[in-house]
């Protein structure tokens, strides 16, 4: 199936599919419905091949599938799809975050920044207005209070005020548009810092939270809400792969368990587990930084106490830098802040598409199931096994890794989310390696394993076992993220609308409408006021600064000076003259004349012949 024709037919269906769902009131994002399209696609099980061009029919069974298995709300499948696709539409690293809330905010401040910069005022009413913007500018952009605070608008005046006053407004007028910009961030940072020094000494800042106290109070909470959430998806994954290994031991269980999606359920669990791992990492690694700020921001808080002290001046030299390293440490406590609030809805959110868990099975039926079932934590079954490795002389073509005789053991990328490689594909299910027993590099790429046996067995066709876990992908789409297999899918997402590589699933292309405006003027006004084009104009000032009337002319001659005379010297010219180095000469020589007399021959048969050479000699020539 070409590639264009497959792309424009399944863009075709994406439509339908989403109307058809939002006919039967389900509205669902297009990213969902694309990675469902595909994902039935992908399924072998469904009879697409991806090798010819879809049919009408082909076409028609393709959009009933998915809007089949859109409105089946309960698969969990379904739900884990929805989270992945959640996840990856709106979380976004510290990184991501912050520079997104930075661009936001200087947005915001955009239109007041060009009014300061902008304008070149020369009345002392316009001056006024743009030093009220600049006191703006200060409040807004440390987050530290509203325009309608008349207290804060005070405390940002009067700071204001003792570092710049109304007077050095024609400074920074006289200033390009670039450096009024810096300095404008400046001043910014120098009246928040001043703010936060006053609030310290009890001075003012009542409207100023107190973010090390805040975040040290929250941060705590946020990750106790996420370990337990953990907690509860770790016991339902153990319970689930306790009643899965047991449908495959007993086929009497296998009839008892069968109708129960507990593969989806794990799978489930499992997602929602792998991205609590990653916002809990954020969040210690948020706990981290706090600690770190809050050690900076008392010291510093300190060194100013003493610099100030009860000092009626100071140099601005040295309290200035630091007053700057108080806004900057501020603004971090803020971005945590940020963060924190970033990962408690996160972790709010995705607590929804763990629900079908308790509608599957409730309590006293998963309770019901396990009678009889011996459950095992992940924990457990590392422990089990961390006396066994494999033996490297059973392999000739093998290369295995241990901690002991591998640098950088625990940073290896680890393939399948380090899942046992072999469990994956020949039971269906997500058992957690052991590094211990042996890491298998394969190809570039590393294996771990839940036992000794599955290591063995993987690494006798490490091929055919891969290729086992792309199919067990192909028939629950939601182990390629899960999993991260992506880069065995690339075929399905055209590049024009991939994801960026450390993403997982696609977002539609984002559009905007854009303009852009150049100044009239880059460089500010370099008018010479005191330019004439007025040619008369011009004469009288020159006469005016001559001032002849009024001026003698003077000379005189100095002592060395009066014997001085001209000199002059004369020379010859060069002579033309010319020289003969050789001499023509030539030589003639005679020309040779030879007659012959009796060739036509005469009436007698014999013939005479006489040669008569009549040629010079050549010393008579």
């Amino acid at each position: 199936m070409s590639g264009e024709l497959t792309e424009s037919v399944i863009k075709g269906i994406i439509r339908k599919v989403g109307l058809e769902c939002a006919a039967q009131g389900q509205t669902l994002s297009e990213t969902l419905v694309a990675f469902m399209v595909r994902a039935v696609v992908l399924d072998p099980r469904n009879g697409f091949n991806m090798d010819q061009i879809l049919t009408e029919k082909d076409v028609q069974d393709l959009i009933q599938l998915c809007v089949t298995r859109l409105l089946d709300t309960t698969n969990p499948s379904l739900s884990t799809i929805k989270m992945q696709v959640y996840f990856d539409m709106n979380y976004a690293n510290r990184g991501e975050l912050l520079r997104e809330q930075q661009r936001v905010l200087e947005g915001k401040l955009a239109p007041m920044v060009r009014d300061i910069t902008d304008h070149c005022p020369r009345v002392q009413e316009e001056i006024e207005k743009v030093y009220q913007n600049i006191v703006s500018y200060a409040l807004l952009s440390s987050g530290l209070g509203s325009p309608t605070d008349i207290e804060a608008v005070r405390e940002v005046t009067a700071a204001l005020q003792s570092i710049f006053p109304q007077t050095e407004m024609t400074a920074f007028i006289s200033l390009n548009k670039k450096d009024k910009e810096q300095q404008l961030k400046d001043l910014a940072m120098l009246v928040t810092g001043i703010r936060l020094y006053n609030r310290e000494c009890r001075k003012g800042g009542r409207s100023i939270d107190d973010l090390p106290a805040i975040l040290n109070e929250a941060i705590p909470s946020a990750t106790q809400t996420v370990d337990e959430h953990l907690n509860t998806c770790h016991m339902l994954a153990h319970k689930y792969t306790a009643l899965l290994e047991s449908m495959q031991e007993d086929p009497h269980r296998y009839m008892q368990l069968s109708s129960f999606k507990l593969k989806e359920a794990l799978f489930n669990v499992r997602q929602y587990e792998a991205f609590l791992c990653i916002l809990l990492s954020d969040a210690i690694t948020s706990a981290q930084e706090v600690e770190t700020l809050s050690v900076q921001f008392t010291a510093t808080m300190m060194q100013l106490k003493n610099t100030v002290q009860d000092k009626i001046s100071v140099d601005s030299r040295e309290v200035f830098p630091l007053f700057l390293e108080l806004s900057k440490l501020w603004t971090s406590f803020q971005d945590e802040m940020l963060q924190l609030s970033f990962l408690t809805s996160m972790t709010s959110n995705l607590q929804q598409f763990l629900e079908i868990q308790s509608q599957l099975f409730p309590e006293e039926v998963l309770t019901s199931l396990l009678e009889g079932v011996t459950v095992k934590s992940d924990e457990e079954r590392i422990r089990e096994t961390m006396g066994t490795r494999v033996n490297v002389s059973d392999f000739k073509n093998q290369e295995w890794l241990f901690p002991e005789t591998t640098n950088n053991f625990d940073q290896l990328l680890i393939q399948y989310h380090s899942f046992c490689a072999h469990a994956i594909g020949m039971k269906g299910l997500t058992l957690p390696g052991n590094p211990a027993i042996g890491i298998l590099k394969h190809k570039a790429k590393y294996y771990v394993f839940s036992s000794k046996e599955a290591a063995y067995t993987f690494a006798q066709d490490p091929d055919k076992f891969i290729q086992l876990n792309v199919e067990k992908a192909k028939e629950y789409a939601e182990l390629i993220q899960l999993l991260e297999l992506h880069h065995q899918f690339e075929y399905l997402f055209p590049h024009a609308q991939a994801r960026i590589a450390d993403q997982c699933l696609m977002k539609p292309t984002a559009k905007c409408d854009s303009s852009t405006q150049t100044d009239t003027h880059i460089l500010p006004p370099t008018i010479v006021r005191s330019y004439e084009w007025n040619e008369w104009e011009l004469r009288r000032k020159a006469l005016k600064l001559a001032s002849l009337r009024r001026k003698l002319t003077h000379a005189m001659q100095t002592d060395l000076s009066h014997m001085k005379r001209e000199n002059f010297t004369q020379v010859y010219l060069p002579k033309d003259a010319g020289t003969q180095t050789k001499r023509d000469n030539s030589s003639n020589v005679p020309r040779p004349q030879v007659f012959l007399k009796g060739l036509r021959g005469r009436s007698s048969p014999t013939t005479h012949m006489v040669k008569v050479d009549l040629t010079r000699a050549v010393d008579e020539t």
